[in-house]
């Protein structure tokens, strides 16, 4: 596996996202408020509140958290209001990098990670320059004891495309739309989901094959992922799970 699913993973099992919890909570309720501001407060009639509701549970963020986030979406409580803007670059190696931010001040958001960019060997990009090679889908992470047939089964059952282990986690791939009805069928079925989720997932990827390539690009990727105002990063890097393991530990 490889680029965002594959760096996915690996934060998962390290725990957290590598984040204080608190830092990620605010980015998750911060999602929430947005997607409860452009749809409406029920995640029944508002996919990306449901997407973003689902998100986060599965951090283990509170129903009542969860619950005073929408309601600041909706109006019914102070919220700030938040611009989405989507930048373009490249890491190391060239690995190309989308970076969905939610900020209230694009001046300071652009500052921030241009200045990333250049402290850590990457470069900004034209829009439109990196976004081409990235689609939408569906990802589901799952764990649990079932084997390979079995997994394909109960993927395919559900609608999904695509089954793949990724180091003794199960990444299950479908059309977005198909992400909720993926997710509940492995929950269904007794297996533990760890993620649900629509990243922008690229065919075009780069190989990765040292462990210091690999290292730059995970250095790059953990400074814009810590600023507050970045929600999610993709990329499209493809480094085999030794290599990315070494490097990341």
């Amino acid at each position: 596996m490889s680029g965002h699913s594959k760096w996915a993973t690996i934060k998962h099992k390290k725990g957290a996202a590598d984040k204080a919890r608190g830092k990620l909570f605010a980015k998750l309720a911060r999602q929430i408020e947005v997607a409860a501001r452009s749809g409406g407060g029920d995640p029944d009639m508002n996919p990306g509140l449901r997407t973003a509701v689902a998100k986060a549970k599965s951090s283990q963020m509170t129903n009542d958290a969860i619950d005073r986030a929408i309601k600041r979406g909706t109006g019914e409580a102070g919220a700030d209001h938040y611009e989405a803007i989507t930048y373009e670059g490249y890491a190391p190696g060239g690995v190309a990098l989308l970076i969905d931010v939610l900020t209230d001040n694009r001046n300071r958001t652009g500052a921030e990670i241009r200045n990333v960019f250049t402290k850590h060997g990457g470069s900004m990009a034209e829009p439109g320059s990196v976004s081409w090679q990235f689609r939408r889908r569906g990802v589901v992470l799952v764990t649990g004891n079932v084997d390979e047939e079995r997994m394909l089964e109960l993927a395919l059952d559900a609608g999904a495309d695509d089954v793949a282990d990724d180091a003794g986690t199960w990444r299950v791939t479908s059309d977005p739309s198909l992400l909720h009805d993926v997710a509940e069928a492995m929950t269904a079925a007794g297996l533990s989901v760890l993620s649900a989720e629509a990243p922008m997932v690229s065919d075009n990827l780069v190989p990765v094959d040292s462990v210091d390539g690999a290292r730059a690009i995970l250095r790059i990727l953990d400074a814009i992922e810590d600023n507050d105002d970045v929600q999610d990063v993709y990329a499209n890097f493809d480094i085999a799970d030794d290599v990315l393991e070494a490097a990341a530990s």
